[in-house]
């Protein structure tokens, strides 16, 4: 083991290389031993890092780079080409949830089997079995037959199963929590506890919000190897400009400018915890054809938005400024600003909750500019929902000289 004993992940040049063949006929000379024809695509090559106890590393890179290659080396069900890794405690793996389970067996039974899997011994699965099923909140379905159940029970199971025995080192592919919003919280819950505990995350996601919020480091793959390790904030931003090369002018078209009534009242579906439900750009008049913007009339911005939830805890309200087509400019969130939306007058279980956030003399050069919105749980961490370029709008700067924004200065 690495001579850091605080050290519970060591991957030293680690690599991956498939053979691939012109057809079946060449890959069976091969194995006969007769011609091996193969042409070499290495998925990973010569990736190396350390974690301690209590870090959590974001993974990130276009589809494609390595990185579901490279979590499932940590996890031990791929060996590596070249390289080692090294691992001190228990490491649980979140990446094809359920896939290990027997769609004959029922669920109580697929727990002793899936739990086998895992390392849990016998006696302990039988322990926890109970805390299990409280958490998937299966209920009487847990002695129905896997085959009956949803693909969205078959992950609450497994999310319950993986995660019932703190880890040492947590491995997430991709999504960060499973199921429906209210399932999602708990999931969210739980890794949070994990982590305030001193687990260490290894965090694959295509979401940099989460990346940003989750991750005190960060590696950035790309074909294979590794471009970027270092602090989240300096490799997001290299990752970031990355992508907005790669998209060019072939983002999507802008939603209309026309914000949903200041009156409207959303109903939410069974299915949903909370929702967006209007967003109110104020000084905003429609603009012309051919491109569906708004114009900003006054020297602020100020925007009013309004959620709907199903429970009375407050959520968390966000909004981002971004150029039209270009980059990113500022994002504010309720829950980082310390400050609560607020409840409006209602009946019944479902409640509305409305901010206003304004932006004091608009430091903005003259542009087109989105408009999205996004409502967080209170902590910020569950996406309950987005709307992504929602509006979109124009300014006109009394300033005539060039740049994103004006800042606060003095001469002297």
């Amino acid at each position: 083991m690495h001579s850091d004993r605080q050290t519970v992940l060591h991957v030293q040049g680690v690599s991956k290389r498939y053979s691939l063949y012109a057809s079946p006929r060449e890959r069976l000379k091969a194995l006969l031993g007769w011609a091996d024809h193969s042409r070499s695509h290495w998925a990973l090559q010569d990736v190396s890092f350390e974690l301690t106890r209590g870090q959590c590393l974001g993974v990130i890179g276009d589809n494609g780079a390595g990185k579901s290659t490279l979590l499932k080396l940590l996890a031990g069900t791929l060996q590596p080409s070249h390289g080692s890794v090294q691992r001190n405690g228990r490491l649980t793996a979140i990446l094809e949830l359920g896939a290990g389970f027997h769609p004959d067996f029922t669920g109580r039974e697929n727990l002793v089997y899936g739990g086998s899997l895992i390392g849990l011994e016998r006696d302990d699965m039988l322990r926890l079995t109970d805390e299990i099923i409280a958490f998937s909140e299966l209920g009487d379905a847990i002695d129905r037959p896997v085959k009956t159940y949803s693909s969205g029970m078959v992950v609450r199971l497994a999310f319950a199963l993986v995660t019932a025995v703190r880890p040492d080192v947590l491995i997430i592919d991709e999504a960060l929590a499973v199921g429906d919003q209210h399932f999602q919280m708990k999931c969210v819950q739980r890794i949070t506890e994990f982590r305030e505990s001193g687990c260490t995350i290894l965090f694959c996601s295509h979401s940099m919000y989460h990346v940003r919020q989750l991750c005190s480091k960060v590696l950035w793959l790309a074909q294979g190897k590794a471009s970027a390790l270092g602090d989240t904030d300096t490799v997001l931003a290299q990752y970031e400009a990355h992508v907005r090369e790669q998209r060019g002018d072939s983002a999507p078209p802008p939603a209309t400018a026309a914000a949903l009534p200041k009156d409207n009242v959303l109903t939410l579906p069974p299915d949903r915890k909370a929702a967006l439900s209007s967003a109110t750009v104020h000084h905003l008049l429609p603009g012309l054809q051919p491109v569906d913007h708004g114009r900003l009339m006054a020297p602020d911005l100020s925007i009013t938005v309004r959620a709907a939830t199903s429970g009375d805890e407050a959520p968390s309200i966000a909004v981002m400024i971004e150029q039209y087509k270009g980059t990113g400019i500022t994002s504010v969130s309720t829950h980082a600003d310390g400050t609560t939306p607020v409840k409006l007058p209602g009946e019944g279980a479902q409640c509305t909750w409305q901010s206003t956030l304004t932006f004091t003399q608009l430091p903005l050069h003259s542009g087109s500019y989105v408009l999205s919105f996004y409502l967080f749980d209170a902590q910020g961490l569950v996406v309950l929902d987005e709307w992504k370029d929602h509006i979109v709008f124009d300014w006109s700067s009394p300033s005539l000289m060039p740049g994103l924004v004006r800042l606060p200065h003095v001469w002297s």
